[in-house]
């Protein structure tokens, strides 16, 4: 599991080390660090000698550390180029660039066309512009230069602790930022580099080692890898039966749209359950039974239904029957998934077992049920801030969907997943994302310490399962998008091939 900071938890960490004079030994760690990533980046590319590498060097620190490894890879052969975005600068990292044959140019308004197309024509940039401290996104000269050179593209490029212009906390965007192919981040993942635009610009993501371990706080979010849901699954043991393993209730689907009913019952088959209970309208049941016929269909009540959990909501829309089942199973006290048509439903306070799967759009409709202006285009601008909002207010766990998925429980902890291929975004993806997370759920309804083998406490449990059922969702979509544009329906025996090859 990859733990991730704030940029200020991480600033606090390293006060300790600067205070004692352990300053220039940090910079020195992370210039290495992001020089060894630079240089794979160039080698697997056709090598670093005589290679031409542009370094993005700001006043801070972070400029700092692109000078020094810009210095490293001038050692090794590169043709290095440093082109400064401030007039002020690191002093001494600037002296070893120059010394290790760097050359230096400045930035301004009237060399940004110049400067732009050497960029253009580099091998690799180092982004070294704004660090974890920057606030405000880059201005004047420096934006109107990475403007450039977006529009005119680069081979390669390695962003110094974080894509310059993006908030390190909130992932938020602020103006124009040099998407980059590596993150080398600095000792530790920042949560910024999962979230928002900051999770789409960082590419991939390396967490250089400069001996912060000892000092940093427990950690502001949590990113599950493949290798962790071994440890969240319920394996079926030889003792147990289709009750004990846990049995799912769904009421899902309507006349208008039935296809969300199978697509979840299907979706929760292939993670592995029990038993499914389906309520719901007739015709919606036969065509159930028709591609699942090991699913129990009737039309009767929550009330009156023997299960561990509860699925309600995907397509259930403009049914009073299925509106009601929804009802009814968030009162019960059973851990629910509440999705789609049955999020409207929602009281106003709920238990961390209630779990809500919202898009963007839809956890905007709920905070404007209960009379606050929030926008669909804030929440993705910041979906960590507003998922962790939306469970402190609905005392609900709340996953929200989109391209990164974040997962909030109303205690505070966060997880933050990215496993998923854009070729998920595609209609009753929602349904079987919701179907997985069911059957994670009621075979785990019995399990108060489900996430102690990761070392998080009981009270992280239903969101562990949520960022589980995320991981699960995304690899299942990777694995079928090898293939080209993803059949959701096809979705559950790629599944059950991801949880094979996993387990």
């Amino acid at each position: 599991m990859l733990s991730a900071y704030t940029g200020s938890q991480i600033r606090a960490a390293e006060a300790p080390l600067l205070e004692a004079g352990y300053g220039d030994a940090l910079m020195q760690r992370a210039a290495h660090g992001l020089a060894q990533v630079a240089g794979a980046e160039l080698r697997d590319t056709g090598g670093i000698y005589g290679r031409a590498v542009v370094v993005l060097a700001g006043s801070g620190n972070n400029g700092g550390d692109a000078l020094y490894a810009g210095a490293r890879l001038a050692g090794r052969g590169a043709g290095t180029t440093a082109i400064l975005t401030s007039e002020r600068v690191h002093v001494e990292a600037l002296v070893a660039f120059r010394a290790a044959g760097g050359r230096v140019e400045q930035l301004t308004d009237d060399r940004v066309d110049a400067l732009a197309m050497r960029i253009a024509s580099a091998a690799l940039v180092i982004d070294g512009i704004l660090g974890t401290g920057g606030s405000g996104g880059l201005r004047g000269a420096a934006a109107k230069l990475v403007q450039q050179v977006n529009a005119r593209g680069v081979a390669r490029v390695v962003a110094c602790d974080l894509p310059s212009g993006i908030d390190a906390d909130t992932g938020e965007a602020a103006g124009e930022i040099l998407p980059a192919d590596v993150t080398a981040t600095f000792g530790g993942v920042k949560t910024g580099l999962l979230a928002g635009a900051g999770a789409r610009a960082a590419g991939r993501v390396v967490t250089i080692d400069i001996g912060l371990t000892q000092s940093l706080p427990p950690a502001a979010a949590y990113s599950l890898e493949p290798e962790d849901l071994r440890q969240l699954y319920a394996r079926p043991g030889p003792t147990d039966h289709k009750y004990s393993r846990g049995v799912l209730g769904i009421a899902a689907g309507s006349a208008m749209y039935p296809g969300a009913a199978v697509l979840a019952t299907g979706a929760a088959l292939g993670t592995g359950v029990g038993m499914v209970r389906f309520l719901g309208p007739p015709t919606v049941a036969s065509l159930i039974n028709a591609v699942h016929p090991e699913v129990v269909c009737s039309q009767g009540s929550v009330p009156e239904s023997h299960v561990q959990a509860w699925l309600v909501g995907p397509g259930a829309t403009e049914d009073p029957g299925q509106r009601q089942r929804a009802r009814d199973a968030i009162a019960s006290g059973l851990p629910t998934v509440v999705d789609a048509g049955a999020l409207p439903l929602l009281p106003e306070k709920v238990g961390e077992q209630v779990i809500l799967t919202p898009h963007a759009g839809e956890l905007a409709a709920l905070f404007q049920r209960r009379g606050e202006d929030v926008e669909r285009v804030a929440i993705e601008a910041t979906p960590a801030y507003f998922a962790r909002r939306a469970a402190a207010t609905t005392g609900a766990t709340v996953l929200l969907k989109g391209y990164t998925t974040v997962v909030a429980a109303p205690g505070g902890e966060l997880f933050i997943q990215s496993n998923a291929t854009p070729w998920l975004a595609t209609a009753g993806s929602g349904d079987t994302l919701a179907g997985i997370l069911g059957a994670l759920v009621a075979t785990n309804a019995g399990n108060d310490d489900v996430a102690a083998p990761l070392g998080l406490p009981p009270s992280s449990r239903w969101a562990a399962l949520g960022a589980a059922a995320a991981t699960l969702h995304g690899l299942a979509g990777r694995r079928a998008a090898r293939r080209g544009p993803v059949m959701v329906g096809e979705l559950p025996r790629h599944v059950g091939r991801v949880l094979a090859e996993l387990l």
